[in-house]
């Protein structure tokens, strides 16, 4: 099993990244989804549990041409798909991947809090001494080059006059918030564990980065977006990505 917690430092306020961070997952699922690969959402409604309130969603990721052909060919078609469970009860969220084929084989869940600072608090989520034995913490800089993306560096919004980031500038931003986010990763498969575990993050923090970069570079389309906006919002997606994506058969 693999724990690592990644701080995401972000030039907003954690309200502006709550507004920020549901567009920028409808947009990209959005330019994501065309034949037989992306996003299809079966649920997206609010929840009460635990005394806990928030949106419920549950949607497949279905991989379709992201796969090599190889892949595809030889494996069956829940292989091909990744389910995902997620409780947004901002500032904590929680998401739950699972695979069908793997079933209880295979577990990657996301537990992310959000707090208005730079990314300094040193146990946020209440880990015990053998968690924070096994955990790894891993800084995200938005300003570091990530292949096919948008460049913080470059871009200055016309809204919020935010912009032309260097890196560091979580030291001096104001305002500044930080994304906690907690992924454990466990692959229970003899003699493919480790390394299918190691292959699953080898590109995790490019997605993170990738897509924190877009969540800023996106800041003038969504500023200002209330809660009922971006839900409105989701929802016309959602029917955009079902009319795309040719859902592959079992």
């Amino acid at each position: 099993m693999k724990l690592i917690e990644y701080r995401i430092p972000m030039p907003m306020t954690c309200e502006e990244y709550r507004i920020g961070q549901l567009y920028a997952v409808a947009k990209s699922s959005n330019q994501e989804t065309s034949g037989d690969s992306g996003v299809e959402v079966l649920k997206n409604e609010p929840y009460e549990k635990d005394g806990e309130k928030g949106q419920y969603t549950e949607k497949i990721y279905h991989l379709g041409n992201k796969v090599p052909g190889w892949v595809a060919a030889v494996a069956p078609a829940s292989a091909l798909k990744i389910e995902e469970k997620a409780w947004n009860a901002f500032p904590h969220c929680k998401t739950e991947l699972t695979n069908p084929f793997m079933g209880a084989r295979f577990t990657y869940t996301v537990d992310t809090l959000h707090y208005d600072d730079n990314g300094e608090q040193e146990n946020v989520h209440n880990l015990d001494k053998a968690q924070l034995k096994l955990r790894t913490i891993n800084r995200i800089d938005i300003t570091k080059p990530v292949p096919d993306s948008l460049d913080p560096t470059t871009f200055k919004s016309e809204k919020t006059g935010r912009g032309n980031l260097q890196s560091g500038f979580e030291k001096d931003a104001n305002p500044i918030m930080c994304a906690y986010k907690l992924i454990t990763v466990d692959f229970r498969y003899f003699g493919l564990q480790t390394k299918m575990e190691n292959f699953i993050l080898s590109f995790q923090d490019n997605l993170i980065a990738k897509f924190h970069q877009q969540l800023f570079c996106w800041i003038d389309e969504w500023y200002g977006m209330s809660v009922e906006d971006i839900r409105a919002y989701e929802i016309k997606l959602a029917e955009e990505m079902a009319g795309k994506l040719d859902t592959p058969k079992e």
